[in-house]
């Protein structure tokens, strides 16, 4: 079944492909237009943030969105939240479960992570990004049965199909980005918050060079975490997000 998209979008499917952000970079690199999507339906050579495997076997979800959005480069950072938003909508609408939202790019049900999400973007002139790139991985039929902080939705009882979360996240994905360039990133952030998981916890944030813990007191106007260490805030734009150690 080929995946019924709006009638503004392009789908390009492949049914082997090394990493569908890298086609989709290439392409939109080439010209491809605004709303062109790159599905999979087996990656070769998947990848997560910070270069990352991900394990990408048949029967799951690969897909990437070229975006055009006319904004610099750290508005569209913003992308990643209006993409979990918009996942999260989908497997709502498909499967009945809830997921949570973990910063800064991870769903979760029951805790587990069932989906991440890559955002990539090149630089156009005067500061403005050419183009956006959202990878979206999302395990549906399976997942690695060694990690057990990961799961799918079939594990959880779903029988929906991948072309159905490619049709529905599709879908999704342009409400919630016109959304996001009709009522800026405060609408964005108000949802996201309304799912997200660990707030008002103490949390560990891995940094490149360091680790730091913290109470996980909000999220700010422009995406990033705030971080609580007893009378000092910080904010953290990038790093991996973990529960604090049990003393």
């Amino acid at each position: 079944m080929t995946p019924t998209l709006p009638a503004d979008c392009r789908l390009t499917v492949y049914e082997a492909i090394g990493s569908t952000n890298e086609e989709a970079k290439r392409l939109a690199a080439e010209g491809a237009l605004d709303k062109t999507f790159v599905w999979a339906r087996e990656q070769t050579a998947g990848r997560g943030r910070r270069g990352n495997d991900w394990i990408s076997p048949p029967g799951n979800l690969y897909l990437s969105v070229i975006l055009r959005p006319d904004c610099d480069v750290a508005t569209a950072a913003q992308l990643g939240f209006v993409a979990a938003l918009a996942l999260a909508d989908a497997i709502v609408a498909r499967t009945g479960a809830e997921p949570r939202l973990k910063w800064p790019n991870d769903l979760l049900i029951g805790g587990r992570k069932v989906s991440g999400i890559l955002v990539e973007s090149a630089g156009g002139q005067g500061g403005k990004v050419d183009w956006a790139v959202i990878g979206t991985g999302v395990n549906v039929a399976s997942h690695p049965e060694n990690l057990p902080a990961v799961t799918s939705l079939s594990a959880l009882g779903s029988h929906v199909t991948v072309a159905d979360m490619v049709e529905t996240y599709a879908n999704s994905l342009l409400a919630r980005v016109a959304q996001w360039r009709l009522r800026g990133f405060g609408v964005v952030r108000e949802a996201w918050l309304d799912r997200a998981t660990g707030i008002g916890t103490v949390i560990r944030v891995r940094l490149p060079d360091r680790e730091e813990e913290g109470v996980f007191e909000d999220l700010d106007e422009t995406g990033a975490l705030v971080l609580v260490q007893g009378s000092h805030r910080q904010r953290i734009t990038s790093g991996d997000v973990y529960p604090a150690v049990a003393a």
